[in-house]
């Protein structure tokens, strides 16, 4: 009888360690993906000062990470043709 409470103190006692580990790991892995889906305070008041109405639509149906995908792509959109006139000013 006494064999068997040893036996089981050191099963619990390699287990526990690595049960906790494991969901350590797990939980920095997770952290990790929601650290990358965050989005910054000062992207969030841009979209509300300068979004149109089909971006505001989008932030309703999407969430805010489609509503600012749409925003940041109209963006690039106007700094691409802003860059191709001033370069055919200058010529």
């Amino acid at each position: 009888m006494r064999d068997d409470a040893y036996t089981m103190t050191a099963w619990l006692a390699i287990l526990i360690p690595l049960l906790v580990m494991v969901f350590a790991l797990g939980m920095e892995r997770l952290e990790t993906r929601l650290r990358s889906g965050t989005v910054r305070e000062d992207e969030v008041e841009d979209f509300l000062e300068r979004a149109r109405p089909d971006e505001v639509k989008a932030l309703f149906r999407q969430g805010i990470g489609g509503a600012l995908q749409m925003f940041r792509l109209r963006n690039l959109g106007k700094r691409g043709a802003l860059g191709a006139r001033r370069s055919r000013d200058r010529d």
